[in-house]
């Protein structure tokens, strides 16, 4: 029953997040204004001996993509789904044929399909402003941009899964928020950080996909260590939502 009715679920719950100007703003505008004030710096349009001679706004592009989907995963999908659960919206549902799974799952859908359409847009305005080189290696960029994306649902599940309010819900998405664009580079790139700092960057799911991202842009398969820690992180924070999330 739960896949008849999904699409009218999803077409639902997308007409309603297309009425929300700033999850949309955030999440498909923000990571690409940042990356055009960014290259608006002429330093950053200057080869740098830091990154191997890559520009800093060609290192940049890959922390704009991560940064949509943090967004998604963090600020966006959870308030949303804490308030159906607060206003027992997933209660009542229950008892009719449409099952809150299909609204937990078109939220994902839809908030995944935010981010990757956000990561298409910075890369475009990266090529078609800044001359930032597309992703050498395709295959390996899409498969660290996939498990990078189901990693920051994932880890919006779990929130979604702690927070028993709407509020909880946005206090720890903030307080999530902010270590993971530090960890994927926003601050301070972590090809340029110290190596100890850089090394334990690294084992946190942004850090890697930061990593991964870069290395596939430049031509090079992902490292299958940062391959190794995205797909941990999807285990872990998956089996944590599944474990602690409540429907009431």
């Amino acid at each position: 029953m739960s896949t008849v009715t999904g699409a009218p679920v999803l077409k639902a719950e997308f007409r309603l997040f297309s009425r929300e100007p700033g999850s949309v703003f955030w999440i498909l505008g923000f990571p690409t204004a940042l990356l055009v004030i960014l290259g608006s710096i002429p330093s950053f349009r200057d080869p740098s001996d830091d990154f191997g001679g890559l520009r800093t706004i060609d290192v940049y592009v890959p922390i704009a993509v991560l940064l949509g989907m943090i967004v998604a995963g963090l600020q966006a999908m959870p308030p949303v789904v804490t308030g159906y659960r607060e206003r027992g919206i997933l209660r009542r549902m229950s008892t009719t044929p449409v099952r809150p799974s299909a609204l937990l799952g078109a939220q994902m859908t839809i908030h995944g399909a935010a981010a990757l359409l956000s990561s298409v847009l910075v890369l475009v305005v990266g090529r078609v402003v800044f001359d930032v080189p597309l992703p050498r290696q395709l295959a390996g960029y899409l498969l660290a941009l996939v498990l990078s994306i189901v990693v920051a649902l994932a880890l919006g599940a779990l929130v979604c899964a702690l927070a028993g309010t709407t509020k909880v819900a946005s206090a720890i998405g903030s307080v999530i928020f902010f270590p993971s664009m530090f960890c994927a580079g926003v601050w301070i790139p972590v090809q340029a950080m110290p190596d100890v700092l850089g090394s334990m960057v690294e084992c946190t799911p942004f850090g890697a996909a930061a990593q991964a991202l870069n290395q596939a842009a430049a031509g090079d398969w992902p490292a299958w260590s940062h391959l190794g820690v995205l797909a941990l992180w999807v285990v872990v924070l998956t089996g944590g939502a599944t474990r602690w999330f409540r429907w009431e």
